[in-house]
């Protein structure tokens, strides 16, 4: 149950090899400066810049993976560091390559991959490098913003060094006197079983107290987070830090602000289900932390083995080869499966171009476990389709599209629950609980958060204040306006703000999960209802890797963002939900 790096590399010293040899390719790509007018030269960049990807993403995949292993081994560290200096190294040396491709126009350059087909995967990079040409500066401007790009991640390093490099378990002492490491990987878990109202409170503030204790220092942090967006999307000739991430992938910022409208004004049957979440767990007063309480009570674990051959079966009645990938993704050696000091939270799959995914996890037994796995062989299945169907620049599929088929798998999983014919009442409250709770943390919780982001953006773009009082403040309204909850009640959880990794990692990032869940639940519905073409318009989607603008692969899969009804119809299944749970519980 743990990953075999040696699929990437043999030793560690292979690995300092291929790290080496990066750099020669950087400085063999920063020879063609001035050249790429000239169609030899283009060509032969082109290639090798190709062969630069296939080579750093294996360098690259072993030095984050073994990174996130152990987060607290400097030597794994100063290597990912490494890896990161040859990005900026290739940003800087190549910061030419944009300019003089953009002055070459459009017509020659698809003319030079017309006559050149060993090219022909780069003919979107270009397409998408010409609808961009508003934002691409000159030669000289580009290689000034290219010293800058080690600065505008400095915000996202800082945060992984303070919450997780530096973060360490909590021990606290319960009410039965049992003492425990509560850990962001195991506290849901030690909530969920407690039955003691102080000791969930202790488990909780255990996990958010570092962000209490360095309010302050998270706040500067993610201020650096808004003001590297601010200055890109000036520089870049932008309207807003919003315009500047969606753009790249055509996508309108209507569909954001769209989205933010139904989630924030369509939830009627959320605070309805957090109301009755309360009346029968016999709460005097809900908690945030109380959504990982259950409504019936089960003592089944789910161990990682079962989790697996659970999703195996949940997806025997698609087609062979979709199953034959879901087994491969989640063959030993590609699955590092638990929980261990220093290792990275969460759940995730990587994928680089040509190579087998890999999934990490920090498996617990619990329900929500036995669904991720499902959720992250999804990521991997994807990523498989893409490398089949696709040339190695037009593997790498956008995170707008990266969620469906994580949440396509889901809802199988779900299915599969419901239609046990020996599922017990309890087991079957349990899992409309578990379909209710997943249109509620990935539809609601992440639009809330994408809300979040909005707001605070538009108010550094205007020069307003940004401190750990006014993010607090931005989110207590926020879960008032969503939930019907004020969290200022619980103390610490106001901070939630800086425990979300993703605002500052990958900005303007979450929204995407509300958007492929409500995608994936229309692909889904349609394949379950057998509609003609539906399974192979979703292996379509997934085998185009990125070879479309994201907007364009959703549609031909039958999604269509521009339309509120794709988000209503996530509403309308909360709502369904609902009533069949009410019903259940009488």
């Amino acid at each position: 149950m743990k990953w075999d790096l040696t699929y990437l590399f043999e030793t560690k010293e292979d690995f300092l090899a291929s790290l080496a040899k990066m750099q020669e390719y950087v400085a063999k790509l920063a020879s063609f400066k001035g050249r790429l007018h000239e169609e030899k030269s283009l060509v032969e960049y082109l290639m090798i810049s190709r062969d630069f990807e296939e080579a750093f993403g294996r360098t690259y995949q072993y030095a984050s993976l073994k990174s996130d292993l152990n987060k607290k081994d400097v030597e794994s560290l100063t290597h990912l560091n490494n890896c990161y200096m040859i990005i900026y190294s290739y940003n800087e040396a190549c910061s030419f390559q944009d300019p003089e491709i953009l002055a070459m126009g459009k017509e020659k350059v698809l003319s030079i991959i017309d006559r050149h087909p060993e090219i022909e995967e780069f003919r979107f990079m270009c397409i998408k490098l010409f609808d961009q040409n508003a934002h691409i500066l000159d030669a000289k401007s580009e290689e000034l913003l290219s010293y800058y790009s080690p600065l505008l991640s400095s915000g996202s390093e800082l945060y992984s060094s303070l919450a997780v490099a530096d973060g360490k378990g909590e021990t606290i002492t319960l009410s039965n006197g049992q003492s425990v490491v509560v850990t962001g990987g195991n506290y849901r878990a030690l909530i969920q079983e407690s039955n003691n109202k102080e000791d969930r409170k202790a488990i909780f503030e255990a996990v958010y107290k570092v962000f209490d204790t360095h309010k302050n220092t998270f706040a500067n942090i993610y201020k650096t987070v808004l003001d590297a967006d601010k200055a890109t999307y000036k520089s870049r000739n932008y309207s807003s830090s919003l315009e500047a991430h969606l753009d790249r992938n055509n996508i309108p910022t209507s569909v954001y602000h769209t989205l933010v409208e139904v989630a924030g004004n369509c939830n009627e049957s959320l605070k309805k289900y957090i109301k009755l979440r309360k009346e029968i767990l016999g709460l005097e007063k809900y908690h945030t932390y109380d959504r990982f309480l259950t409504l019936a009570k089960s003592d089944k674990k789910y161990s990682y083995e079962e989790s697996r051959e659970l999703f195996f079966e949940a997806i025997k009645w698609l087609p062979e080869d979709f199953n034959e990938k879901a087994k491969e993704v989640l063959r030993e050696g590609f699955v590092d499966v638990l929980e261990s000091e220093g290792k990275r939270s969460g759940a995730y799959s990587s994928s680089m171009a040509n190579l087998h995914p890999f999934i990490l996890l920090n498996h617990d037994g619990t329900l929500d476990s036995a669904f991720t796995v499902a959720h992250e062989a999804g990521h991997s299945i994807h990523s498989m389709y893409a490398a089949e169907n696709q040339p190695t620049m037009l593997q790498n599929y956008t995170i707008f599209v990266a969620e469906i088929a994580s949440t396509f798998n889901e809802h199988a999983l779900l299915d599969y629950f419901l239609g046990s014919s020996d599922a017990t009442k309890d087991e079957k409250i349990m899992v409309i609980e578990k379909a209710i709770d997943s249109i509620m943390s990935t539809f609601y919780r992440q639009t809330l958060f994408a809300e979040y982001e909005l707001i605070a953006h538009e108010m550094n773009e205007k020069g307003l204040p940004i401190n750990h009082e006014v993010l607090s403040k931005i989110m207590i309204d926020l879960y008032k306006k969503y939930y019907d909850l004020d969290i200022e009640e619980e103390v610490v959880k106001k901070f939630v703000w800086a425990y979300i990794p993703h605002l500052f990692y990958t900005p303007f990032y979450v929204y995407q999960y509300a958007t492929s869940f409500a995608a994936s639940f229309k692909l889904y519905k349609d394949v379950k209802e057998g509609k003609e073409g539906a399974f192979d318009r979703y292996i379509g989607l997934l085998s185009s890797g990125g070879s479309k603008y994201p907007m364009e692969q959703a549609k031909l899969a039958g999604v269509d963002f521009t339309q509120k009804e794709t988000f209503m119809a996530v509403v309308e299944r909360m709502d369904y939900l609902l009533k069949e749970l009410e019903e259940l519980l009488k």
